[in-house]
């Protein structure tokens, strides 16, 4: 089942070694009665075993946290639950470290110096099947991803085709299409505009896409469709 949501809670475990930072944000999230913080967090670890405890729907990442730092964390818990999603925050915008955290599992990144007025937008754009980034950040990475996903062992090469062929399978016509554009980092109303569609059905295809593929958010569906090979 989809953890896009309009309806219900949304429960996050929030990661940051700054305690001020951390209590920032939880005064802005607070006043959100759709969010729930469920857990926070001042090192990798302990965001992982959070996760572990309360399986959120959503984590707000630190990069530099000691015992483990975001990224190291951000994989674990993506190996372990899937359907979580994970905002990255950043002091940096550096686009190879942006691209390694969207490689690894990351749905998007929140700058610190703007998080304060962008946190609450980009959970929910996370929640309801959108991406938290920037369209043309978004479209920079993606592209830049399709030429780091290549599986060359013959083991994974099967595995790929095999996942690939799944997908296809599981998916009707009009969703890969919608995938295949979701993946060039199109947004909503650009797929609407090329595939005729209103906004509000290209919003249940992408509902259904994150579902079916068993992805947590817009931003990793993409990943999926760029590492199986279904973008042209």
């Amino acid at each position: 089942m989809s953890r896009t949501q309009d309806s219900r809670t949304v429960r996050i475990v929030l990661a940051d070694d700054q305690s001020l930072i951390r209590m920032g944000l939880r005064s802005i999230l607070a006043q959100e009665r759709d969010i729930e913080i469920v857990g926070e967090a001042s090192t990798g670890a302990e965001a992982l075993q959070l996760c572990r405890l309360h399986k959120p729907d959503l984590v707000l990442m630190d990069i530099q946290m000691p015992q483990m730092d975001g990224l190291t964390a951000t994989r674990e818990i993506k190996a372990e639950l899937p359907l979580t999603s994970v905002l990255i925050l950043t002091a940096h915008d550096n686009l190879d470290y942006l691209l390694e955290a969207v490689r690894i599992g990351a749905a998007g990144f929140l700058l610190k110096e703007t998080a304060s007025q962008r946190v609450t937008g980009a959970i929910h754009r996370v929640m309801n099947g959108e991406s938290p980034l920037d369209q043309e950040l978004a479209m920079q990475l993606l592209g830049r991803l399709s030429t780091h996903i290549v599986p060359t062992d013959t083991k994974e090469v099967r595995r790929t085709e095999k996942l690939r062929q799944e997908v296809i399978d599981a998916l009707t016509d009009r969703e890969l299409e919608t995938l295949n554009l979701l993946a060039l980092g199109m947004s909503n109303q650009q797929i609407s505009e090329s595939l005729y569609l209103s906004v509000g059905t290209v919003k249940t295809h992408v509902h259904r896409i994150i579902s079916k593929l068993g992805v947590s958010d817009r931003t990793q569906a993409a990943v999926l469709a760029i590492r199986l090979g279904l973008t042209s």
